[in-house]
C-alpha cells in the first residue's frame, strides 16, 4: 500500500507480505534491524522501484521515499522498521510514522480515538533502539490525523556526534559554523544541531527568499556535495562530515510569528518535499535561537505545512508533538 503525507510517499508492507514476495525478513523487528543488509535492498526493489517503463519523466529514482515494514505483532505496542530507499534504516520519520498510523487505522488494528505506541527499530550505533513514539488520533482545523509525541530534543554538536565545528552566533545566540556547508555557500554557516530521535543540522538564513529551491538541491553537483555531508553508508561508522554517523540537513528562515519555512535534504533520501522530523527539528532550533516561543508552531515546506506543539518548563523544551495526516494512494 502506498500512502502520502505532506508530499512524502511511503509503501507500507507487513513482514509476511515481503516473505510472500521472496524477501527473507526475520520474524522479530530487532532481528530484522540487526540483519538489514541481508534483505532491505531486495525489499526496496520489490516495492519501491518503479515498474519497468512506468517511471514518469523527471520523477525520482523510486516511486516512494521509503518503505515501512510492520507491524510485527497483532496489538500495540507495534514494532516497525523505516527503510530508506538506499537500504539503510532511519530512527524516525514523522511523515512515515503518520503514514504507518493511518495504515494501522485503515486495517482496523487500532480503534478510533485510541492512543497507542510505535517502536521503531534500527541499526544505528549512536542511538538506542527501539525508539518509542506515542501516537494520539486527533484533528486540527477539522482535518483528522495524529499527534506524534516525539519527546524532548537535545541540542549541540555532542547530541548528534558532530566533530570539528566552529562557534558562531545567530540572533544573539550561540550556534555552530559547519565548514563543509560554508564551503558550498558562504551564507550557510549558522547552524543548530538537534537530536529528536534522529540527528539534524538546521542552518539559518536571513529570509525565506534565500532558501535553496528543490531544483537547486537536486542539481547533480549540489546533490553530490550534500550527500558527502549527510550520508553514512557504512552502518553508521564514518562517512558523514561533520557527523560520522550521518545527519539530516535543513535550511530554515523566519516567516512571521510562530511561522517558519524550510527545505530538507534527508540522510538516506536526498532532497525531499517534506519531512516530519525535520520540521520538528526546525521548530526546536527556532526556539533555541529565540525565533519562536513554546506553543503552536507551523513549519512550511514545499510538500505542505507541519503543525507542531512545543512544551517548555523552566526554560527547557520538555516535549514536542507533530501533527500529521496521510492518505492512501492509487
Amino acid at each position: 500500500m502506498l500512502y502520502d503525507a505532506r508530499g512524502n510517499r511511503y509503501v507500507v508492507s507487513s513482514p509476511e507480505h515481503l516473505r510472500r514476495l521472496g524477501v527473507d525478513v526475520p520474524a522479530s523487528a530487532a532481528q530484522a534491524a540487526a540483519t538489514r543488509e541481508q534483505w532491505t535492498q531486495a525489499a526496496v526493489a520489490a516495492l519501491c522501484d518503479w515498474p519497468e517503463g512506468a517511471r514518469p519523466a523527471g520523477a525520482k529514482a523510486h516511486r516512494s521515499d521509503g518503505l515501512l515494514v510492520g507491524p510485527f505483532q497483532a496489538q500495540a505496542p507495534f514494532d516497525l522498521l523505516i527503510v530508506n530507499t538506499d537500504g539503510s534504516l532511519a530512527e524516525r520519520s514523522g511523515n512515515g510514522l503518520t503514514i504507518f498510523s493511518q495504515a494501522l487505522s485503515d486495517q482496523g488494528q487500532v480503534s478510533g480515538g485510541q492512543a497507542f505506541t510505535l517502536n521503531v527499530h534500527h541499526d544505528k550505533t549512536d542511538a538506542l533502539s527501539p525508539v518509542p513514539v506515542s501516537v494520539e488520533p486527533a484533528s486540527v482545523e477539522g482535518v483528522p490525523g495524529f499527534w506524534l509525541d516525539l519527546g524532548a530534543p537535545a541540542f549541540g554538536p555532542q547530541a548528534v556526534g558532530a566533530e570539528q565545528v566552529q562557534a558562531a552566533t545567530f540572533n544573539g545566540h550561540a550556534v555552530a559554523a559547519v565548514a563543509s556547508l560554508a564551503a558550498i555557500d558562504e551564507h550557510w554557516q549558522r547552524s543548530v544541531f538537534v537530536r529528536i530521535g534522529n540527528p539534524h543540522c538546521v542552518t539559518w538564513l536571513d529570509s525565506a527568499e534565500a532558501l535553496p529551491s528543490m531544483a537547486q538541491l537536486r542539481a547533480p553537483a549540489l546533490d553530490a556535495a550534500l550527500t558527502a555531508i549527510a550520508y553514512s553508508r557504512s552502518g553508521g561508522q564514518g562517512k558523514g562530515l561533520p557527523c560520522p554517523a550521518g545527519i539530516n540537513l535543513q535550511w530554515a528562515a523566519w516567516r512571521g510569528p510562530q511561522h517558519l519555512e524550510a527545505r530538507v535534504f534527508e540522510r538516506g533520501e536526498d532532497a525531499t518535499e517534506s519531512s516530519g522530523t525535520s520540521a520538528t527539528a526546525v521548530a526546536c532550533a527556532a526556539w533555541r535561537v529565540g525565533l519562536v516561543q513554546a506553543g503552536q508552531v507551523r513549519v512550511q515546506m514545499p510538500g505542505g505545512t507541519a503543525p507542531l506543539r512545543l512544551q517548555e518548563q523552566q526554560g527547557e523544551l520538555v516535549a514536542v508533538q507533530l501533527f500529521g495526516t496521510a492518505s492512501l494512494q492509487p
